[in-house]
C-alpha cells in the first residue's frame, strides 16, 4: 500500500481538521534513537519526537522492556483498585516536583491534565474566571481551548469560563517589546495588577514557562515570580502548565517554572508528553489542599493504567540516570549556538529562541517584521527533503519552526542536523 492510498484512507474516515505535515504526508513505520524511518524506506533525523513526547529517544529498550513485561501480567483495571506502578511513579514524581505536601493525579494527556487543573482551581477557589497568557496553547478540550490565547488553536469563543489575558508570553513582540528586561517584567506586573482592579478575583493564574505551540517564546526569568507575589496577595493560584517544558528539556532546570522560582513553586503543575516518552501519560500535582478539594466522586478510567505506569516509571529512571538534563543543556547549548551562526546572514530569520533543546526559529519576510508561514512551510518541506523532521509553530501566524528532539541527541546529530536546517533555510531565499 502506498503513502497515497493511506491518505485517500485517511481523508474519507477523519476529520478535515486533523492536520497533516507536509505536501505529501509521511507515513512513521519504526524508530531507532534519534531516527525514525517512513514506509518508503526513508530515513530522517527525528528533530520533533512527536511533539515532544519521545522524550528519551525511539524503541528505548527499558522502557520497551518495562511495557511488555507489564502488559505479560496486567495491561489495566482503573483507579478503583490499588496499583502499585501508579503509587510508585507519584511518589517519585510528588518528590520531584518541589510542591510541598504534594498529591498527583494521572490522566492520559496534557489536555486532560490541564482540564483537571482548571476544575481544582475554580472549585478551589469559587471562580469561574481565569487568568492565560496571550499566545498560550493549553490543549484542545471545551474548557482548555476556552482560555488558549492562539486564534489558530482556538475553534470556537464559547466556554465555560471567563479568560482574561495577560501580557508577558513572548518577549519579542507586543507592547513592551522595546523595554529592557527589568523594564518589561515591571511593566507586564502593573498590567497585571491593573487587570486585577477591574475583575471579580480570579481563580488562577495558567502559563507554560515556554509557550510551546506558541513557537517556543518566553518572558525573562523571573516573571511569573514577579506575578506571584502579586497574585499571592489575593489568593490567586498559579498552574505551571510544564506539558512541553519538564523533565529537564530546558536544560538549565528539571521545570520551566524553576526559572521564575524566587516567590516558591506553583500551586499546581501539570505535566505530559516526555514523561511516558510516546505511552500516554499526563498529569496534576498540587498541595493535598488544592488537590483534596473536591466533594463528589471522581476517577479515571485510563488515567495511571499500569502499562503506561510501567513506561513512566522507565523512562523517569533512564532519565535521571543518564542525566539527560544535562545532556539537554549541553548540547542544546551548542546547537542553538550553531544555529545562531549559521542564521546570521539569512534575512528572513527574524530571531533564534530557547533553551536546551527546546530551539525556536521566526521566519519574517525579508527586510520587514511581518511573520512568514509560507517559508516556515517550505523549509519545512526542505528540511524533509534533507532527512530532518522539524515542527512549527507562533502565534498570530505559523511562521516559526521548533526544534526540540529527543533529550539523548549527541553533538554528532546536533551538527548533522543543524546542517540540513541551514541548507534548508538557504534553499529558499
Amino acid at each position: 500500500m502506498t503513502d497515497k492510498d493511506l491518505l485517500g484512507r485517511h481523508r474519507n474516515v477523519l476529520p478535515d481538521w486533523l492536520a497533516l505535515y507536509y505536501r505529501d504526508p509521511l507515513e512513521i513505520t519504526h524508530g531507532e534513537g534519534r531516527h525514525v524511518w517512513d514506509a518508503a524506506g526513508n530515513k530522517y533525523l527525528d528533530f520533533f519526537g512527536g511533539i515532544l513526547t519521545t522524550m528519551t529517544a525511539h524503541a528505548l529498550p527499558e522502557v520497551t522492556k518495562a511495557v511488555s513485561e507489564q502488559a505479560g501480567r496486567i495491561i489495566h483495571s482503573s483507579t478503583l483498585y490499588l496499583n502499585r506502578p501508579m503509587v510508585e511513579l507519584a511518589e517519585r514524581i510528588s518528590q520531584l516536583s518541589g510542591i510541598p505536601d504534594a498529591r498527583v493525579f494521572f490522566t492520559t494527556s496534557g489536555t486532560e491534565a490541564n482540564d483537571t487543573a482548571l476544575m481544582l482551581a475554580t472549585t478551589y477557589r469559587r471562580s469561574n474566571t481565569i487568568l492565560a497568557m496571550r499566545n498560550s496553547y493549553h490543549g484542545r478540550s471545551f474548557s482548555a481551548v476556552g482560555i488558549t490565547g492562539n486564534r489558530g488553536w482556538s475553534p470556537t469563543s464559547l466556554s465555560p469560563l471567563q479568560t482574561l489575558y495577560v501580557h508577558g508570553g513572548v518577549r519579542t513582540r507586543g507592547p513592551y517589546a522595546s523595554l529592557g528586561d527589568d523594564e518589561f517584567v515591571a511593566a507586564c506586573v502593573d498590567d497585571l495588577t491593573d487587570l486585577l482592579g477591574h475583575t471579580r478575583p480570579p481563580a488562577a493564574l495558567i502559563a507554560e514557562p515556554i509557550q510551546g505551540v506558541g513557537g517556543f517564546t518566553s518572558p525573562p526569568d523571573g516573571l511569573y515570580a514577579a506575578f506571584r507575589e502579586v497574585l499571592a496577595e489575593r489568593g490567586i493560584l498559579w498552574i505551571a502548565d510544564e506539558v512541553q517544558t519538564g523533565w529537564g528539556r530546558t536544560g538549565e532546570h528539571f521545570w520551566g517554572w524553576q526559572a521564575h522560582a524566587s516567590s516558591g513553586p506553583p500551586d499546581i503543575v501539570t505535566f505530559a508528553k516526555g514523561i511516558g516518552n510516546g505511552m500516554s501519560i499526563g498529569g496534576v500535582v498540587a498541595r493535598a489542599e488544592i488537590m483534596n478539594c473536591l466533594d463528589a466522586n471522581s476517577i479515571s478510567t485510563f488515567g495511571g493504567t499500569q502499562v503506561t505506569m510501567a513506561a513512566g516509571l522507565a523512562n523517569l529512571s533512564y532519565l535521571l540516570e543518564h542525566d539527560l538534563q544535562g545532556n539537554a543543556r549541553r548540547v542544546g547549548g551548542l546547537l542553538i549556538e550553531r544555529l545562531r551562526a549559521v542564521t546570521a546572514q539569512i534575512p528572513g530569520v527574524r530571531e533564534v529562541r530557547g533553551r536546551g533543546l527546546m530551539i525556536g526559529i521566526e521566519l519574517v519576510r525579508p527586510g520587514t517584521d511581518q511573520a512568514d508561514p509560507d517559508a516556515a512551510s517550505a523549509v519545512l518541506e526542505a528540511a524533509r527533503e534533507g532527512g530532518l523532521l522539524l515542527g512549527k509553530g507562533g502565534g498570530h501566524n505559523t511562521s516559526a519552526l521548533r526544534v526540540a528532539p529527543p533529550l539523548s541527541l549527541t553533538v554528532a546529530e546536533a551538527e548533522e542536523g543543524a546542517a540540513i536546517l541551514e541548507n534548508a533555510l538557504r534553499s529558499i531565499q
